[in-house]
């Protein structure tokens, strides 16, 4: 009798380990299975924020923007009609931010943080800082709160830039320019500091 119960012992324990081991292998499966149809990455934003910087003797200016893609479209006359105040960027209005006084187009832009808009046009490019840096889009535009405009001539290429770029370029210790660049058209300003 003891012999009996020494086997079934021995078969009872075989079995449950052969059957905790197909359960760890059906759960390995599982997890395998599982992480095979989770949620792929999330695709990239079709305008990822970004930003464009530099430090021009003792200045820092700041550009912070989104940047959308020309995706195939006709931007300039196309999206973005002409003559139609535009916020230079996506989503939230593009702002920039210096910690000096500048001197653009001969007139003071006290340091500071402001809106940065423009009015494209085949011609000519007005060129906006407003006081009002903080707003969606262009849905809180007022032109009364412009503290400086000026206008500049685009420059057309064959080559197309895909998504919208800003940059800030030292050109001495005192002076630099600000340019934006998308679909074929770069529209660049110069500065000085204060």
């Amino acid at each position: 009798m003891k012999k009996i119960i020494v086997v079934l012992g021995i078969i009872l324990f075989a079995s449950c380990k052969q059957e905790g081991k197909e359960t760890k292998e059906v759960e390995a499966k599982e997890v395998e299975t599982a992480s095979q149809t989770a949620e792929p990455d999330k695709k990239k934003p079709l305008s990822p924020h970004t930003s464009a910087m530099a430090m021009i003797g003792d200045a820092h200016i700041h550009i912070d923007y989104s940047s959308p893609g020309v995706r195939n479209r006709i931007i300039f006359g196309g999206l973005l009609a002409y003559d139609q105040v535009w916020q230079a960027g996506a989503h939230m209005a593009t702002w920039l931010e210096t910690n000096k006084d500048l001197k653009v187009d001969g007139k003071e832009l006290i340091a500071g943080k402001y809106g940065f808009f423009v009015i494209p046009n085949q011609e000519e490019w007005t060129i906006i800082f407003n006081r009002n840096w903080n707003q969606h889009g262009k849905d809180d535009y007022n032109e009364n709160d412009d503290v400086l405009r000026f206008k500049v001539t685009p420059k057309i290429s064959e080559e197309i830039k895909e998504h919208l770029e800003y940059k800030v370029n030292k050109t001495t210790e005192k002076s630099g320019t600000i340019s934006m660049s998308w679909e074929k058209v770069t529209v660049e300003f110069p500065f000085e500091i204060k």
